[in-house]
């Protein structure tokens, strides 16, 4: 595709959009639709009322804030004012936003009316916060208009920043401790875009559908940013919802649909008169956890449209990999290094094992964070010298395809004997009658460690935990098959549907005695 002059920094390169596109639709929205001089226009007087409130360049500032165009100018005129965008999960209690606010040294905070009574828990007492924007009306503490700051007939600085600067800090999930703050500079996130714009084939009437939370990594990148810096259009939407989804996907002609799997399988139920709104749709993308064979091929066959399965961590901007548009595309395989990105299957030690050996995913590229926010020591243990440690356990084959075993953490050892839960998770929805299926390890005084299933059936199914074991003793090893089996009305998931793993893992310790609900203290972040 034609990118035009290339810009320094994000700003720059949206300018540069903005100068091919200006009268061509940005944002597809219900309640009208937003241009590319619009929102250049709303976006620079966002940056301009930060100048005017005192707001320096490189002050944090966060955002909590929903799906919508409010999200993307907001987003657009903090990085135009030269400042650091903190998304905030909207998920996250009081508490949980007090941390990252406190952690993040924000200087001030955009906030979606909605929130406001999360807002004013999480701000008790603090002076940190300086600067307090509401979107939307409200009757809550002075803060100001996010429509005044619209309004403001202004314009910010175009000087362009350092390509090193920090544009954005995003916490992820505290699976081990505290939330950490991961640092991706212009330049990663630039780089990233561009990549991602190449690997997609992304063309300036494409228009990208945008359900997952755009706080989100993948949403945030994918679905945002590299539609807006090339010229394309991006659909956002503000809930999941099967049958509106499918509307949106119709009435504003989306072209890429963004997705994690437990999104594809809940489009599955649709009707079929519902299934033939997509119809416009060239390709789906699928992250944020591995997808199941046995659902990418029934939606595939049901839908017509390919999905393109691909990876990577919030660190690394966060794509790394996917497969192509274009050749080869292997189920079950992440798919091949998108542009500018490399990456190699280390060992313990840091050196590569060969071609169908298991290690550890590791990525080197200028998508790659700058480290993490006030944490050497953590940023440190990351790397193997310029290569990021991503802590997946994978392989790559003799074409070059990467392929995902499972996260090193998640890996159960049975009578000394590796278990893969994916490879248990793969079985399990093989069966016609499950609809969601995680498999996570328990200690075991005899074995050391033992899998168990955590499944949701589908509507009207019958399965038992007997008939799915007499499954699995059918299509795995003996070591394999989970002890236990326990049947859920639903999984834990993360505001992008990303199933929750160490959820479960907790859960199991309360049901076993040896841990008490402390739910209300974790910091569910991801």
């Amino acid at each position: 595709m034609s990118q035009g002059t290339v810009g320094s920094d994000l700003p720059g390169q949206f300018r540069h959009a903005v100068a091919r596109c200006a009268d061509a639709v940005a944002v597809f929205c219900d309640g009208g639709d937003w241009t590319f001089a619009a929102l250049d226009r709303a976006s620079e007087g966002v940056a301009a009322s930060l100048a005017d409130a005192g707001i320096l360049a490189g002050d944090r500032i966060a955002l909590l804030c929903g799906n919508g165009v409010e999200f993307v100018i907001a987003y657009l005129g903090i990085l135009k004012a030269g400042c650091t965008l903190v998304p905030l999960n909207l998920l996250l209690n009081p508490r949980e936003l007090g941390f990252i606010l406190k952690d993040s040294g924000a200087r001030g905070l955009f906030y979606q009316q909605a929130f406001e009574p999360a807002v004013i828990a999480a701000l008790k007492g603090s002076s940190e916060v300086r600067l307090r924007v509401r979107i939307g009306e409200g009757s809550g503490p002075a803060a100001s208009s996010f429509a005044d700051l619209m309004a403001n007939p202004c314009s910010s600085s175009a000087l362009s920043q350092d390509q090193e600067a920090v544009a954005a800090i995003l916490y992820t999930s505290g699976t081990t401790g505290r939330p950490k703050g991961a640092m991706l500079t212009h330049r990663n996130l630039l780089a990233n875009s561009r990549s991602v714009a190449q690997a997609l084939e992304l063309v300036e009437s494409d228009r990208v559908l945008v359900v997952l939370p755009m706080f989100h990594a993948f949403a945030a990148t994918v679905g945002v940013l590299t539609p807006l810096l090339h010229g394309a259009g991006l659909v956002p939407v503000g809930r999941f919802e099967p049958k509106l989804v499918s509307q949106r996907v119709a009435r504003q002609g989306a072209t890429i649909f963004l997705g994690v799997p437990s999104l594809y399988g809940a489009l599955l139920r649709l009707d079929q008169g519902l299934v033939a709104q997509w119809r416009g749709v060239r390709l789906c993308v699928s992250g944020g956890a591995a997808m199941p064979l046995a659902l990418m091929s029934a939606f595939e066959e049901r839908f017509g449209v390919p999905i393109l399965e691909g990876d990577g961590p919030t660190e690394c901007g966060p794509v790394t990999c996917v497969n192509p548009v274009r050749g080869a595309r292997k189920p079950g395989s992440v798919g091949l290094p998108i542009p500018g990105v490399e990456m190699r299957i280390l060992d313990p030690e840091g050196r590569e094992v060969p071609a169908g050996q298991h290690g550890e995913v590791c990525v080197r590229g200028p998508s790659v964070m700058k480290g993490y926010f006030n944490l050497p020591e953590a940023t440190r243990e990351s790397f193997f010298g310029d290569w990021f440690r991503t802590g997946d356990l994978g392989y790559r084959d003799a074409d070059g395809y990467f392929y995902l075993v499972d996260r090193i953490k998640d890996l159960i050892i049975t009578n000394g004997m590796n278990v893969y839960p994916r490879t248990i998770e793969e079985v399990l929805y093989s069966h016609p009658e499950v609809a969601e299926a995680a498999v996570v390890g328990e200690p075991d005084e005899r074995h050391g460690e033992v899998a168990v299933a955590h499944v949701v059936l589908r509507p009207e199914a019958a399965a038992t935990p007997a008939t799915l074991r007499h499954w699995c003793l059918e299509h795995l090893g003996r070591h394999q098959v989970p002890r236990r089996f326990l049947m859920r009305e639903s999984l834990p998931k993360n505001a992008a549907g990303k199933i929750l793993k160490r959820e479960l893992r907790r859960r199991g310790e309360v049901e076993r005695g040896v841990a008490t609900d402390h739910r209300s203290e974790n910091h569910s972040v991801g």
